[in-house]
């Protein structure tokens, strides 16, 4: 079994929330206060999973994706705490920010100048009276984080173009050109290897805490990474690309689904995962050694984005304008994990397994005995052998009601399109038979907890009730997308009551107890 599921006599259950939709007075969630007070909130209401989104750099270039990062070791500094800078001696209280922020979204275009304004200040105070020698030490025992720094200035040395746009013996990694480079970016370099010292030291701080109260954090690892990336820049022979150019051959994406009639073309670049080289698939397995053990070291537990690419992957050829002309070429399959595992131990893993899924792709899930996901909105079609009903449940899966990629249980009661006999069926799962829109969210969280799962999680949104206003995602869509936020006054005892009450009658109430001491203030953390 997993590392981290649970046995029968302790179900669980928790909530998924984004880092960046946590509530705070600066523009977009963090990693402060406001991150430890929703583990306390999380603790008082009986759960034991925080899920969250990828944590990676983002990016207005790719609307602001946490699935699609600069880096895929890297963390976002726009999580980076100004009150625990303030409280660190970076800041001074009269440089924190003063802008008026929304309360229920991120606006990136004033969010990101103010942070970056910040931590600028920030690494000048270090370098005056920072801990140097932690600094060193971090740089030592994380040697990725050279090329990571180095890829940003660049990108910022040639006016924001992919690393494909780059002179020739730059994109092509010339040592002797990128030692010169280094030198004459050597500050731009040091500021970027700052930012990822101070958020993975505000990470522990924070990931320390919940496990401290019992808490587990669930992350998210995309299966692909972006191709203007550092990690495709410094790993070009592991990618399927062109030479000369440097751009894909064909790219990722799903076909025809749920979510869209032409498919998703996501347009990463797809791995060299049937290289006749050996000395390419070592390097590709070691990347992903690198990539797995990094995320493990983070979190307790992580969902693996399309799971379904390690058996086979839908390519496109990369002049295409949708994802409807495509083929299935093999992945690397059980082998590939047991490489992985072998390495680095067991890991606890979620399958996401959503989408066209084949015997071939529960077969190699199970095979790894990996949970797979069942999301309550896909139930409702009529049909009783439905693998999304609850009645059609394993023990070993993970329900939600809904994920980022979809509507909220409101949302979708009430978008017109949803047929009456739809909703009488989703209703009638519940033992309902009103047809109230503004309780539909604790049907679908009473069929969650109720179900055999062995976890159950529900998205922050689906337990406030709130409609399609608070999706996060649409796919298919690059705009008004990865913004929602909670605010602070929605998270309140009567909340916190109702969903303890129902996690304990349906025995998921995590009875570990938590430390008696309290949340650490901001002078504390």
């Amino acid at each position: 079994m997993n590392k981290g599921l649970n046995s029968r006599k302790n179900r669980s259950s928790g909530i998924l929330l984004p880092v960046s939709s946590l509530p705070g007075p600066y523009g977009i969630g963090d990693l402060g206060p406001s991150a430890f007070s929703f583990i306390d909130f999380l603790s008082r209401a009986g759960q034991k999973y925080w899920q969250i989104l990828p944590v990676g750099p983002t990016s207005p270039i790719f609307g602001n994706s946490p699935y699609m990062s600069f880096s895929a070791l890297g963390g976002n500094p726009l999580f980076i705490s100004p009150e625990l800078l303030f409280k660190h001696g970076l800041l001074q209280l009269s440089e924190l920010p003063t802008a008026d922020f929304s309360e229920y979204s991120v606006d990136y275009g004033k969010v990101i100048p103010i942070k970056d304004t910040l931590l600028h200040l920030a690494w000048q105070r270090f370098q005056v009276s920072g801990d140097h020698q932690g600094f060193e030490d971090y740089k030592n025992k994380n040697p990725w984080v050279n090329d990571h720094a180095l890829f940003l200035a660049l990108k910022n040395r040639y006016n924001f173009a992919p690393w494909y746009k780059w002179p020739k013996k730059i994109r092509l990694r010339d040592r002797d050109a990128l030692q010169q480079e280094a030198i004459e970016l050597a500050g731009e370099i040091d500021y970027g290897i700052f930012t990822q010292y101070l958020f993975f030291r505000q990470w522990n701080q924070m990931h320390n805490y919940a496990t401290d109260n019992n808490i587990h954090i669930i992350g998210d690892l995309p299966i692909y990474v972006a191709l203007d990336s550092v990690d495709v820049w410094a790993n070009q022979e592991i990618f399927d690309l062109d030479r000369r150019s440097g751009r894909p051959k064909a790219v990722a994406g799903v076909p025809p689904d749920y979510f869209s009639a032409t498919g998703q073309l996501w347009g990463n670049p797809l791995y060299r995962w049937n290289t006749r080289s050996n000395a390419v698939k070592d390097r590709l397995y070691a990347w992903w050694q690198q990539r797995l053990a990094s995320i493990n070291t983070m979190v307790d537990m992580f969902r693996i984005d399309h799971f379904r690419g390690f058996e086979a992957y839908w390519s496109v050829e990369a002049k295409e304008k949708t994802a409807i002309h495509g083929s299935w070429e093999k992945g690397p399959g059980l082998e590939f994990f047991r490489e992985m595992e072998r390495r680095l131990g067991r890991m606890s893993i979620i399958a996401e397994d959503l989408g066209v899924i084949t015997p071939a792709v529960e077969k190699l899930r199970d095979a790894l005995g990996y949970p797979g996901m069942k999301i309550l909105l896909f139930a409702f079609d009529g049909t009783p052998d439905n693998s999304y009903l609850p009645q059609n449940f394993i023990n070993n899966c993970v329900v939600y009601t809904g994920t980022h990629d979809n509507d909220t249980a409101v949302g979708w009661y009430l978008r017109p399109d949803v047929l009456p006999e739809v909703r009488r069926q989703a209703k009638r799962q519940a033992n309902q038979f009103n047809d109230d829109a503004s309780t539909f969210h604790r049907d679908l969280i009473y069929l969650a907890h109720s179900s055999v799962a062995d976890i159950s999680i529900i998205p922050m949104q689906d337990l406030l009730g709130f409609g399609n206003d608070c999706r996060m995602n649409s796919p298919g869509t690059r705009d008004d997308n990865w913004q929602w936020r909670c605010a602070e006054r929605f998270i309140t005892d009567d909340l916190e009551n109702w969903f303890c009450d129902i996690t304990r009658f349906f025995g998921r109430l995590n009875t570990i107890p938590a430390p008696d001491t309290p949340a650490p203030s901001t002078k504390e953390i």
